[in-house]
């Protein structure tokens, strides 16, 4: 649904490094690291696996054919110059305005911030893959982020394993909508488990399992 044929695609570390394994035969999506790598294929099985190939996340990976290696200067040339048509990331929290918090927690050690900065500011839809609540059921959809910002309002999608909400990230701040629910859920669960108020589509569709 979100990933269309001949589409430049950032994927982040975490969960978003999944989706090189589930793009449906006979479309090709070139897949982005920022490390310096365009065509980015499935994980390798052990046989094939090469230390010299990875992602972001520092995680073996594998090439399509076609596939191009360059510099971190390159592939951050190719963010901000706009040629990334979308970025998918994970999150620890994201706002009902669509501000992302995913890069530090205050007190914890970090590596550094990565190149989440860049590629939601660089114009490029922004995706969201995470897991609805964080650990003892705390929101990680909230009114508002309590952890510093990413990005203010750059999410314009958010897919958690209960559902699909979208953005809007222009104009007078609307509250999300629900566009898609897992079958295995309902709607009251989704609520409780959300830390903001948000719309229902009329034609709410059920999740792909």
């Amino acid at each position: 649904m979100d990933l269309t044929d001949g589409m430049y695609v950032n994927l982040g570390i975490g969960l978003p490094t999944l989706v090189s394994n589930f793009t449906k035969p006979g479309i090709r999506i070139e897949l982005q690291s920022e490390n310096g790598l365009l065509g980015i294929g499935p994980y390798p099985m052990e046989a094939d696996v090469d230390p010299d190939l990875i992602n972001a996340g520092k995680e073996t990976i594998t090439m399509i054919p076609g596939s191009s290696t360059f510099s971190s200067a390159d592939s951050f040339a190719m963010i901000r110059g706009g040629h990334v048509d979308m970025t998918i990331l994970g999150a620890m929290e994201v706002a009902a305005n669509g501000d992302l918090a995913n890069w530090i927690i205050p007190g914890k050690m970090v590596k550094g911030m990565g190149g989440a900065m860049d590629l939601v500011s660089s114009d490029s839809r922004v995706l969201v893959v995470m897991e609805h609540t964080a650990k003892g059921g705390k929101h990680k959809l909230k009114q508002s982020c309590g952890l510093p910002l990413t990005g203010a309002r750059v999410v314009n999608r958010c897919i958690t394993e209960l559902g699909v909400f979208d953005f809007v990230t222009t104009g007078p701040e609307v509250p999300p909508t629900l566009i898609e629910i897992a079958p295995d859920t309902t709607l009251d669960a989704v609520k409780a488990a959300t830390g903001f108020e948000f719309k229902v589509a009329e034609n709410l569709k059920t999740m792909l399992a």
